[in-house]
């Protein structure tokens, strides 16, 4: 059997023209025709040349499209992306020859993050038009991708005194071993060394009194120094920097309508702000919209219109579904609530009354008599199964929206309502698995909010265009985009 062997030297009829390079079916050509029906003047790009001259400048189309198509490609970084101009014939094909250097491409980045945000907004709405996106139900979720910033970088009111002080110690070590070393030597190269090291421990400390005024100034409990507006968080590979992208994706084929990250860790009080962003998309309310536990926040949830079926389970109803944790025979839901005569009933028949409301959170407390919890058969530690060791009775803490949460978590029992929140993992975790596996985007490249918005907002367009390529064939595609 013989080898295929290569051979550099074998001379080859490469096509004259460049509109050649690619296939007709290539998705290269998808997201040319996608950057080409963009609306400019409302991303706030001018497109008419410098009237009054000046150096010539890259035409701000072909940059889009250099930015918008890379990271499909797994290439995100604006070395990498030069570097695929020279290369890669799909990239030469969409610049048309062109090869712009890495200043360019991170200048042009860094002018229009603004602008580059809205090209999301601009192809949920193509996507509205070709009748992909129906917005009537709504699935909202969060991941947790890593930030261009080192946790080590983080910084409290604690930590920041605690390094001033070391520091202004190993200042006061090196005046004195320096007075030392010139009363022995009588000489004054010391001091000139000195004069140095405190101005370089000056600088360090002014650099964390900075941090300081600014933890003081946004009330944050640390703050990190290199990317201010990253937080720490828990993922599977550890705790690390982070921004947490919360993402909002339509029911009918999976589309993301909205994306923004925010500096929390968690996704509490997150879906209100995420459903109004999307509903101002999309251009109307949805009829259903669907989380996990992480957003089930009483008073984020009351901000939602009551026209709009909101299903979240609750912790303990999320825990149970998992088999993480059994509802014990005394749990709080086990006491029934009598609302006429604002009382509970214990699962013995004692009763719990009204005894004010606690000042440190606000809830309406409610307790039994001490005598009939001491003489129950049920009196002792909790831990062993039992419902209270405290000698003064049992004690109920109420949500001042307590009904709410019920209603709540009724609603989301209901089995048109179970349909839905089965969904809600196939469609609301898929795009993370494809950011994160497909297009390599495990962490973030930017810093700063608007920048990470702008780069999350266009690995949003990327999974949005490879969705729209499964569901409408390539050519479909371009002929859509063509006619919108």
């Amino acid at each position: 059997m013989a080898f295929n062997v290569s051979n550099r030297h074998q001379p080859t009829m490469f096509p004259a023209a460049i509109e050649d390079y690619v296939p007709i079916d290539s998705p290269a050509r998808v997201y040319d025709a996608f950057v080409e029906a963009l609306d400019f003047a409302d991303l706030g790009i001018k497109l008419e040349p410098n009237p009054n001259g000046g150096a010539y400048e890259y035409y701000p189309k072909d940059l889009m499209k250099l930015l918008i198509y890379g990271p499909s490609y797994g290439i995100r970084s604006s070395r990498k992306l030069e570097r695929a101009c020279h290369d890669n014939l799909s990239f030469i094909w969409l610049m048309g020859g062109m090869k712009p250097d890495y200043r360019t491409i991170a200048r042009f980045r860094a002018e229009n993050k603004t602008a580059i945000k809205k090209v999301l907004k601009q192809c949920v709405r193509m996507c509205i038009k070709m009748d992909l996106i129906e917005g009537n139900v709504l699935f909202v979720d969060g991941c947790k991708i890593r930030a261009s910033a080192s946790i080590h970088n983080t910084w409290t009111k604690e930590r920041c005194e605690k390094h001033i002080k070391k520091i202004e110690e190993k200042i006061d070590l090196l005046i004195e071993s320096c007075e030392k070393e010139d009363a022995e030597e009588q000489g004054n190269s010391s001091l000139v060394r000195l004069k140095e090291n405190i101005q370089d421990k000056a600088q360090w400390i002014n650099k964390i009194k900075d941090v300081l005024v600014e933890l003081e100034a946004t009330g944050k409990k640390s703050i990190n120094s290199i990317d201010s507006d990253c937080v720490n968080g828990k993922t599977r590979q550890g705790t690390h920097a982070i921004h947490n992208m919360q993402t909002t994706t339509d029911g009918k084929h999976g589309l993301i309508v909205n994306t923004e990250c925010v500096g929390q860790s968690n996704d509490y009080n997150q879906l209100s702000p995420q459903m109004e962003q999307a509903s101002e998309t999309i251009g109307h309310k949805p009829q259903h919209v669907v989380a996990d536990s992480g957003y089930a926040s009483v008073d984020d949830l009351k901000k939602i219109s009551s026209e709009i079926n909101i299903i979240v389970p609750s912790k303990k109803q999320s825990q149970a579904a998992k088999g993480a944790s059994a509802v014990g025979e005394f749990d709080r839901t086990r006491f029934i609530f009598n609302e006429e005569k604002n009382e509970y009933t214990c699962p013995m028949g004692n009763r719990l009354r009204y005894i004010g409301r606690s000042k440190a959170t606000g809830q309406e407390l409610y307790k039994a008599q001490g005598s009939m919890c001491r003489g129950c058969v049920h009196f002792g530690d909790p831990k062993l199964g039992k419902c209270t060791h405290c000698p003064t009775g049992r004690k109920i803490a109420r949500l001042t929206d307590e009904k709410f949460k019920e209603q709540l978590e009724e609603n989301y029992t209901k089995p048109e309502n179970q349909k839905l929140y089965a969904l809600r993992k196939e469609t609301a975790e898929h795009p993370f698995g494809h950011l994160k596996r497909n297009l390599g985007a495990g962490q973030f490249l930017l810093r700063g909010k608007e920048k990470v918005n702008a780069e999350a907002a266009v690995l949003a367009t990327c999974f949005n265009m490879a969705r729209m390529m499964t569901i409408m064939g390539i050519q479909g595609l371009i002929s859509a985009f063509r006619s919108v």
